[in-house]
């Protein structure tokens, strides 16, 4: 599939959610999980005015985006969603090496991930590791989530 990776633009931001959303669904949590889990899904203009955002746009239409937030001591991936009817034919993957690119770009010696659980498995074939996880309860469901890492220093 072709697409190119293009910044978001703070217009953008209504239909990344949107792909946000879509994706978080696509593992098939509870509904009721998923609305709770709307607002921090939701992307804003002021978000990506804010955070370096990336998108991937077929035929000038966004399907997938990332996004980096720095911290005070350590670059994050805060965001990676790619549109279900997409998933499985590499866009991911490329947008996260091209993450990786623009981590390194800042002179950054690691990138840090905290991953749903249902994506740890795609971080670790990036070559993430888990460095530390974190306890989180959901409607009363106990969830831990992983804290990944990947070194940028010699990848």
């Amino acid at each position: 599939m072709r697409f190119a990776i293009i910044p978001a633009r703070p217009e953008n931001a209504q239909i990344l959610a949107e792909i946000a959303i879509s994706a978080k669904r696509s593992w098939k949590y509870p509904e009721t999980w998923i609305q709770i889990w709307i607002p921090a899904l939701t992307i804003s203009p002021e978000y990506i005015s804010d955070h370096e955002t990336w998108m991937a746009v077929v035929n000038k239409k966004p399907i997938a985006f990332y996004s980096l937030k720095q911290d005070k001591n350590d670059l994050w991936l805060d965001n990676l969603w790619v549109l279900p009817e997409f998933m499985g034919q590499g866009i991911g993957r490329q947008l996260f090496q091209h993450a990786l690119e623009r981590s390194r770009a800042r002179n950054t010696m690691a990138l840090k991930i905290e991953s749903d659980p249902n994506a740890a498995g795609f971080y670790e074939k990036m070559g993430a590791y888990k460095t530390d996880e974190r306890h989180s309860e959901v409607d009363d469901q106990k969830r831990i989530i992983p804290v990944m890492e990947i070194n940028l220093l010699y990848k």
